[in-house]
């Protein structure tokens, strides 16, 4: 994942200088309650009050990488209201906020305190963000009511809400175009135009540039509404509707999402309540794209395109729902590169890592309008092909982006592996470049057992493992083609950088598999979770897979929430860090899988268990992108990382994905076998029912029951010919 300072600074990479990117803005998403809403291109992060708070913080409505309304604050007789509830609705469309007035005195008349009701209902659709303001009288008169809206529009880039500075931006300005609408609109330096509408119902008594005055009259026990449409508008009008229209559209367009989805429920109350916040989070960042479905990495920080991210969580919910799968390879191999750039970190063949639409990215004020600089991506995506093939069958989409794929193997064996010894390397392009390019591209994250930074080209220890299993996929694949030759040479290739990889990366003093080897082939002795990557692609041999779970879970490793990205003990150990010492649940969840394939499955149910601790822990039951890295403390949750992106994709699908793994479920289709294997259930779980997994056409209900250590299956319902085969 991308990370920004907000102070740029430059650092020697070598032959030239790199940009850093780490995320150090000054506010913390953690330091008070904040709720998100997003659709499509357009996302909402708003406080508790349903309010957007002003310029100077993270809040705000975005669209495209823009932030089109930083300000929007009710208040009534002047007042601000009184919270009693904040909560997004079970399917994420809807965010309801319950609030009631403070005592009031205005015009001589006292106006007692919780004797009104304001209930507030905001969501987005297709770039308009909808709010209804209900208003109830509980008191024995009717009363008269001044009603503001305090709203502004300041089309700052996202990268400028992070915390960079610009030394030019373009024209705004602000006018009111009809008695209940207001216009600001923004000609940016990209000669792009911006422009947020907003209008309310009933018109105001007085609408200024920036507030709106509204009057109510409310008899005893009666209500009535307020209704305002905030429209953000790039390069023409949006299509606003009437407020319950957009929202049964909204209600339409989220059920069509889930409708052919396998479906879990469990003995376990704590359990069920994670798997519907994670379910509902990674359906909210899932956004329509001309290729099919396609997960957004987080908000407010990544609410974008990423291909690594987008990999991941495909892979965790394959199982679940192949079709976000399709979406992402299709979406990922459309926007391959075709040419070489240095300044986007761009060859031939290699996958995005992530796409911008601002005006900072239009300019090349930032490098990632479409940027390349990631080194795993590119192997990631052939080695999803390979699952998704092996789950689905769906020969016409591999059929489909297999020249896409022969791109990606050239650019592995070439432009990937920089100086022909056989393993994919990264060094930066350009000054804008990021200075590392695997997930965790912190510029500090690889680096020598003596705390010295790793210099260039830099080979990766879980690179080179997903380049195996990038390579076997692609043998499965051209052998289902056809292709013989090519799936004999890569099967081949894939082995060769087995036998090498042990050979190289192996630290038998450390237990562990190097973190990367530098431009001098010299192992960066460290301790970290990388290793277990090697376990989830398969490269590790048995027994070293053995000692890699013995180190990722002795107590320098395992907080007691989850694996450490960093071992304690290592020289840039800091649980407060980006990448050097927090638990991340995506990374926790490609480990456990990794531990699964070894057969290892009480070492991936204690990952799991940590993983649902560490939810039970949150708001709303939801695993943020990640957070830090202490030792688990009686009585204490985890320590929240102060700008952790929540709701994240990867960390969200990563219950699945670790669900899978303990169940050893698999979908084989080329046997057309849903298969069970070797199945454990973490202590938290008696119970769990799986309805709707589908192999091709065939679909399976199971219901699994833990005895003990040992787990029966039972299949409820069967559609279709397919196999269900229980390995033990």
């Amino acid at each position: 994942m991308m990370v920004l300072d907000t102070n740029p600074t430059i650092e020697d990479a070598g032959s030239f200088d790199t940009v850093r990117y780490d995320l150090e803005v000054d506010t913390s998403l953690v330091d008070r309650p904040l709720q998100n809403l997003k659709d499509g291109d357009a996302f909402a992060v708003l406080n508790s009050h349903g309010d957007i708070a002003g310029s100077n913080s993270v809040e705000g409505l975005f669209y495209r990488d823009t932030r089109y309304l930083s300000e929007l604050e009710l208040r009534v007789q002047g007042r601000k209201l009184l919270l009693l509830n904040s909560s997004n609705h079970d399917d994420k469309a809807a965010l309801s906020v319950d609030l009631t007035n403070p005592e009031v005195d205005h015009n001589a008349e006292t106006l007692p305190r919780e004797t009104i009701f304001f209930e507030r209902t905001k969501f987005l659709h297709n770039g308009v963000c909808y709010e209804r303001l209900s208003v109830r009288n509980f008191t024995t008169i009717e009363r008269r009511l001044t009603i503001d809206y305090i709203f502004d529009a300041d089309f700052c880039d996202l990268f400028e809400v992070r915390g960079m500075k610009r030394e030019m931006r373009g024209r705004e300005n602000s006018k009111l175009v009809a008695p209940d609408k207001v216009e600001f609109r923004y000609r940016g330096l990209d000669d792009v135009e911006r422009c947020t509408s907003i209008a309310f119902t009933p018109v105001p008594k007085h609408l200024e540039s920036h507030r709106a005055t509204l009057e109510v009259a409310i008899a005893p026990g009666e209500k009535t509404s307020i209704f305002v449409t905030v429209a953000c508008e790039e390069g023409g009008p949006a299509v606003v509707l009437d407020f319950f229209r957009a929202y049964r559209e909204s209600r339409r367009v989220r059920r069509k999402q889930t409708r052919h989805i396998a479906t879990v429920r469990s003995s376990s109350d704590l359990f069920n309540e994670v798997a519907c916040r994670a379910t509902s989070d990674v359906y909210m960042l899932t956004t329509p794209t001309p290729f099919g479905s396609y997960p957004y990495a987080g908000i407010p920080w990544f609410s974008t395109i990423f291909g690594r991210d987008g990999i991941f969580t495909a892979m965790f919910m394959l199982w679940m729902d192949p079709s976000i799968g399709r979406g992402v390879l299709r979406t990922l191999a459309a926007m391959q590169a075709q040419h070489t750039d240095p300044n986007a970190d761009a060859q031939p063949g290699k996958i995005l890592h992530e796409m911008r639409h601002g005006e900072m990215a239009n300019l090349g004020e930032v490098p990632f309008g479409r940027y390349y600089g990631s080194v795993d991506s590119t192997p990631l995506f052939v080695m999803l092909a390979g699952m998704y093939l092996d789950a689905t069958g769906d020969m016409d989409t591999v059929s489909e982006i297999w020249p896409n794929i022969l791109a990606a193997l050239r650019w592995i064996d070439d432009h990937g592996d920089q100086d022909g010894d056989g393993y994919v390397e990264y060094q930066a392009e350009s000054n804008g470049s990021l200075k590392n390019q695997g997930w965790k591209d912190s510029h500090d994250s690889v680096f020598h057992e003596d705390g010295t930074d790793a210099v260039g080209p830099i080979a990766l220890c879980e690179v080179q493992g997903y380049v195996f299993a990038a390579k076997r996929s692609a043998a499965r694949m051209a052998e289902r083609l056809g292709h013989q030759q090519l799936a004999t040479d890569l099967t081949r290739a894939s082995e060769d950088l087995r036998h090498r990889f042990e050979a190289d990366f192996w630290d038998e003093e450390l237990g562990t598999y190097a973190l990367a080897l530098d431009g001098r082939k010299r192992p960066c002795r460290v301790r970290s979770s990388n290793a277990g990557h090697a376990l989830f692609t398969g490269i590790a041999s048995p027994e070293r897979a053995k000692r890699v779970a013995a180190t990722l879970l002795s107590k320098e490793g395992f907080s007691g929430w989850g694996i450490r990205t960093l071992a304690q003990g290592e020289a840039r150990f800091n649980p407060m860090s980006y990448h050097n010492g927090s638990v991340w649940p995506h990374d926790n969840a490609a480990i456990a899988i990794g531990f699964a394939r070894y057969n290892l499955k009480h070492e991936a149910a204690r990952v799991f268990e940590g993983l649902l601790d560490a939810a039970k822990q949150q708001e709303m039951r939801r695993l943020p992108e990640l957070f830090c890295g202490f030792i688990r403390r009686p009585g204490r949750g985890p320590t929240p990382y102060p700008v952790a992106c929540s709701p994240q994709a990867w960390a969200a699908s990563a219950v699945f994905g670790v669900l899978g793994a303990c169940l050893g479920l698999e979908q084989a289709h080329s046997e057309n076998e849903f298969r069970i294997r070797n199945p454990i259930m973490p202590a938290f779980l008696d119970e769990i029912v799986l309805r709707n997994v589908r192999l091709g056409s065939s679909q399976a209900d199971f219901r699994m029951h833990r005895y003990g250590d040992d787990v029966s299956t039972n299949v409820l319902d069967r559609k279709g010919n397919a196999k269900i085969l229980v390995v033990k």
